[in-house]
This record gives structure tokens, C-alpha cells and sequence, in this order.
């Protein structure tokens, strides 16, 4: 009888010690797994900051996929000549993060509506039928995380 309960007691924390490894290799797992996120810019006051957020991120997480969408004034830093606050052009910043695999997308809508030539959008961004849809789209199909800064 003492012997089947030691050897109850063994099995037992054999077999924890096995779910624990179990889930320890599942979470170490799924810290390597590519995340996808899209930063939402409705206002190119954020740009600078989100494109910040996204350096900080990818540092962080190298492996991430990150979409950055506009729509509004959002798509303005995307436009050709377009400066920050100092001065500095947003396209070094944009062509640093595409080279690293970011992609920016441009709301088609607004250009239309604000009646923007398409050939002023940097060649690094991809224009889309629309911002919102391209979000909720990514969210909804792609399973992208949302971040707004």
C-alpha cells in the first residue's frame, strides 16, 4: 500500500513536470512567432511618434510585421517634400523603415477627395482603396494587432 502511493506520488509529479516543461517550450515558442500590427495615423502630427513606436518596436520584436495606414490628414508626412516640426524630410524615416519591411499605406479615398495627385505620394507607400477598410481588413482577415499612437 506505501508503495503505491510513493509510486502515485512520482507519477504525479512526473507528470507535472512534464505540463510545466510543456508550457514552459510553448511560451518560449510563441515569443518567436512573427507578430503583425498596424499603427493607425489619421494625423500627421503622430507621424514622427509612430514612426518612433515602430523603431522601438521592431528593436524589440525584429521578426514583427508592421503596416502603418493612413487615412486623412494622416497621409500628409507621405507626401513628397513633406517635413516634421524641424525640418527634417519623414522620407529618410520612411525609407529606413521600409528597407527594415514596414509598409506604408495611403488612403486612395482621401487623395481623391482632397484632390491630391497620386504621383506626390512617396514611392515607398502603397496606396489603397481605403484606409478604414484596409484596417479593419488587416484586423478582421490578417488577425493585425491595432495600435494607435
Amino acid at each position: 500500500m506505501v508503495f503505491f502511493k510513493k509510486l502515485k506520488i512520482v507519477l504525479l509529479g512526473a507528470v507535472l513536470a512534464m505540463v510545466g516543461q510543456t508550457a514552459c517550450a510553448a511560451n518560449g515558442d510563441k515569443a518567436g512567432y512573427p507578430e503583425s500590427v498596424v499603427y493607425h495615423v489619421n494625423d500627421s502630427a503622430v507621424a514622427g511618434a509612430a514612426m518612433k513606436n515602430i523603431k522601438i518596436h521592431m528593436a524589440t520584436n525584429p521578426q514583427v510585421k508592421i503596416v502603418l495606414v493612413t487615412h486623412g490628414n494622416g497621409i500628409d508626412f507621405l507626401l513628397e517634400g513633406a517635413v516634421d516640426d524641424k525640418g527634417n524630410p519623414y522620407s529618410t524615416r520612411v525609407q529606413e523603415l521600409t528597407a527594415k519591411g514596414v509598409t506604408f499605406d495611403v488612403c486612395e479615398k482621401t487623395l481623391v477627395t482632397r484632390n491630391i495627385d497620386p504621383k506626390k505620394v512617396l514611392m515607398e507607400a502603397v496606396i489603397v482603396p481605403s484606409g478604414v477598410a484596409e484596417v479593419a481588413r488587416l484586423q478582421s482577415q490578417e488577425h493585425f494587432v491595432y495600435f494607435k499612437p
